[in-house]
């Protein structure tokens, strides 16, 4: 049986090679362990090439998603800072190798969450703000082709995300009702509320926690987290321009070239 390291490898190559590669699982039988390590494998190398882990993302998080793909939960991903993309940036899609974007909230943690214990009222209280946000997905398997497990090996897309100019403190606000449009060249794609996150995106973030704690690992303060898209994600190419906008959280542009 193959090891995370090669797995990880092949996964890393496609990234930097900007080809999209065949499922992991159409090699072998992919087992949720086996996935997770890769996964590790993947952010790790990540860090030794010189990035610096800032935050973590949730996927899948939405009723119809597990439904489509035929699981009972969601999954989770590392965010790095080289995939940081700062608001009014243009993203450029020959960085990638299929890029896709999808609405989210994020949460910039102002303390440690940790354990087992961790429910949606402990993530409120440890927030320092929350953002609309951008998740740009870019699934190294060609054609989105993948597993729960292949998807889980694959860092869960994780490509690049930009945060929205407008920050609030979440009790300011009821994030299950914050509303999100989502337009694609002026065109509405989309529409959606943080209900369709877990019933509350909160909840989508201690479910992460909890899940960690599981794995001896936690979320520490300054880290962002995206919270899973609000609605499904649409294909950007060059000359794109996709606009969310946020109840609350205002909008954020973005443009591709």
């Amino acid at each position: 049986m193959t090891g995370p390291g090669p797995f990880a490898e092949k996964l890393l190559a496609a990234v930097r090679d900007r080809t999209g590669i065949a499922p992991l699982s159409d090699e072998q039988e992919l087992d949720e362990p086996t996935a997770l390590e890769v996964q590790d494998a993947v952010v790790q190398a990540r860090i030794d090439g010189g990035a610096r882990l800032v935050g973590a993302k949730l996927g899948l998080t939405s009723r119809a998603k597990q439904v489509q793909m035929k699981v009972d939960r969601p999954l989770y991903g590392w965010l790095t800072d080289d995939m940081q993309i700062d608001t009014g940036q243009t993203v450029v899609c020959g960085d990638y190798i299929q890029p896709r974007v999808e609405p989210e909230i994020a949460f910039l943690l102002g303390r440690d969450l940790e354990g087992p214990h961790i429910t949606a009222s402990h993530v409120l209280a440890a927030t320092e703000a929350c953002f609309g946000a951008l998740d740009v997905l870019d699934s190294r398997y060609a054609g989105y082709r993948f597993t729960f497990n292949d998807v889980v090996a694959d860092n869960a897309s994780s490509a690049g995300f930009i945060l929205g100019g407008t920050a609030i403190d979440p009790y300011g606000i009821d994030l299950r009702l914050t509303g999100c449009v989502l337009e694609k060249n002026g065109e509405l794609a989309h529409t959606a509320a943080g209900a369709s996150v877990m019933g509350h995106p909160a909840a989508a973030v201690a479910w992460l926690v909890r899940t960690l704690a599981a794995r001896g690992k936690g979320l520490e303060a300054g880290h962002v987290v995206m919270a899973g898209g609000m609605t499904e994600a649409v294909a950007v190419a060059p000359g794109d321009t996709v606009v969310a906008r946020f109840d609350r959280l205002g909008s954020l542009e973005v443009a591709f070239r």
